[in-house]
């Protein structure tokens, strides 16, 4: 009998790659098999798999089917006409309007026999279409950059619309109030308006609004580092503080108890914010903290997060599984919702019921059942999962597992057929698994119900504009956890800082420590062994720590020593 593999037929451009010695033909097969199990096209899964060279299929595709090659870093990303295509039809085959000649429009395209992408935007517009060759990798990071651009038009609410921004509270009903403001509170409208968008504009996780007793501080969170953004009059400091608190639906008269509120600003009718908004008494008046919820965070692709080749490959692996559990660890703010949900939007499809309990909902996706916790009514974790599992689950995603009865669950609903995602608050990989222990949860469910184990940092990314090589010495290299063959041949960057960046940084990239659980790993569990020993059978199975991955950032010129100093312990 013929295998599955065997029975797929194929040509267009995967056949001319077999042709031309690229892939043979039994990879061709698999690697079409792959990308259709993941929903990807199949040249964004040989790029982001590393299989062929993105300049290489393009070259060979310009030359094969005698199509024009563009490079995209010599285009102005605002200048594109991607208003003229809708971002769905953009996004689903994969083609950017490029330029636009009379009634021509020029499609910049990965896949030179993608004809489908080409009728459907002709139907959709009107125009005639033309397609211009462009490498696989370039074009996400065009698409997404410039229908970001497209999408907010930033400058203009700033200057303009800071008035008559559509803000609502938590319960997402416009708030009926702000249009009948007395004229005295229209500048502070303005400013807090312009406090948020200029958060939103800059990119940054968190806002600190934190009175004292002579001044008033605004900071910002940037790339995990907070610096000030702002001081206005400490006699406005209350009018500020009471503004946000009405835009989030808190009780204004209520100032010696903390309490929690969220607003979300419409930018535009493609794209609005969330803020999850929290107050603190303090010494001389209510701290406000807004962290900033992009839903975008979590499409970017996994391919952006900052995997390595074969801890990606292990994460697909683990979430395509139809069963387990899948842990991700690590302190707050070191981005494991962004990595659970770049997880759950590659498994989001229309014949798979995912459901998540989080505490509170932080990004919300379509097609995905997503519940907020309220302790106070009742609804705990435990009780939601629960409820999910009598809902025909097939994956679960549990915010945090903080206690006994939910982790018996989630164990429980891995074992009986679920895929359970979820996050723990550990150091690293192997304590995660001391800590499942140490809840009361016995070994032998552990090495039963756990796939895989995922800690993880974010370190920031070294600006591309000003970064400049330095040299340290053998030793030095040596006792930062560098090997002996590194000596010579490593390239390293330091910070500089420049108009592109902040302090020489701009963006972050995850630092990861992917651990499966081996059978000497299972055996190891089963006998009681503790996290050193655990650790060291990790590393005896291959498995780079956070440490080692960190390095490797940095011999990929990504990050510099002292960024990896600050988020790994040598």
């Amino acid at each position: 009998m013929a295998t599955a593999q065997s029975e797929i037929q194929f040509g267009g451009l995967p056949r001319c790659l077999v042709e031309e010695n690229l892939l043979t033909e039994d990879d061709a097969k698999k690697h079409i098999k792959a990308a259709q199990q993941q929903k990807s096209p199949l040249i964004s899964y040989l790029v982001s798999n590393k299989i062929v060279d993105s300049k290489t299929i393009a070259t060979f595709a310009s030359i094969e089917f005698g199509v024009p090659f563009f490079d995209l870093d010599a285009i102005d990303h605002e200048s594109l006409p991607v208003s003229l295509v809708s971002e769905k039809l953009i996004r689903q085959h994969h083609a950017l309007p490029l330029f636009k000649r009379d009634n021509k429009l020029y499609l910049a395209v990965s896949d030179p026999t993608n004809f489908r992408a080409q009728d459907d935007i002709k139907f959709h517009t009107r125009l005639n279409t033309e397609i211009i060759l462009v490498e696989e990798d370039k074009l996400l990071t065009t698409i997404e950059q410039s229908l970001d651009a497209a999408d907010t038009t930033m400058t203009d609410l700033l200057d303009e619309d800071l008035d008559n921004l559509a803000i609502m509270g938590g319960d997402d009903e416009p708030d009926a109030d702000d249009n009948a403001l007395d004229l005295d509170d229209a500048p502070i409208v303005r400013y807090v308006n312009k406090i948020l968008l200029d958060a939103i504009k800059k990119g940054v996780s968190d806002i600190h609004l934190e009175p004292f007793e002579k001044n008033f501080r605004i900071r910002y969170r940037g790339d995990g580092i907070l610096y000030e953004a702002a001081s206005p009059p400490s006699n406005i400091s209350s009018r500020i503080i009471s503004r946000i608190k009405v835009m989030s639906k808190m009780d204004i008269a209520e100032r010696r108890v903390p309490q929690d509120g969220r607003i979300k600003m419409i930018l535009s009718k493609n794209r609005s914010i969330d803020f999850r908004v929290n107050s603190c008494p303090t010494l001389f008046g209510e701290k406000i903290v807004l962290r900033i919820l992009d839903p975008t965070s979590a499409q970017i692709g996994i391919d952006k997060l900052g995997f390595e080749v074969e801890q990606q490959k292990l994460f697909i692996d683990a979430i395509n599984k139809p069963y387990g559990l899948v842990l991700v660890t690590g302190p707050t703010g070191s981005g494991k919702t962004v990595s659970l949900y770049t997880g759950l939007n590659m498994l989001n499809s229309v014949g798979r019921n995912i459901s998540t309990a989080e505490d509170p909902v932080e990004i919300t996706v379509e097609g995905i059942n997503q519940v907020n916790m309220r302790p106070k009514a009742g609804l705990t974790f435990a009780t939601t999962l629960r409820a999910f599992l009598r809902q025909d689950p097939d994956i679960i995603m549990v915010g945090e597992i903080r206690d006994l009865e939910t982790a018996e669950i989630a164990v429980k609903a891995a074992q009986t057929g679920h895929l359970v995602l979820s996050t723990l608050h550990t150091n690293d990989a192997p304590q995660t698994l001391n800590r499942l222990v140490q809840m009361g949860i016995p070994p032998f469910n552990i090495v039963s119900s756990v796939n895989l184990i995922m800690a993880q940092r974010l370190g920031r990314r070294l600006c591309e504009h000003c970064k400049t090589a330095v040299e340290y010495p053998d030793e030095v290299l040596l006792s930062n956890g560098f090997k002996e063959s590194d000596l010579g041949t490593i390239k390293m960057f330091r910070p500089m800082g420049c108009d592109h960046c902040n302090e020489g940084y701009k963006g972050r990239v995850g630092i990861y420590q992917v651990m499966p659980l081996s059978e000497k790993m299972r055996t190891l569990i089963l006998e009681g062994g503790n996290t050193l020993e655990l650790a060291e059978q990790a590393k005896a199975d291959g498995v780079n720590d956070l440490r080692e991955s960190g390095l490797e950032k940095i011999r990929q010129g990504i990050t510099s020593l002292d960024e990896i100093n600050r988020i790994t312990i040598e």
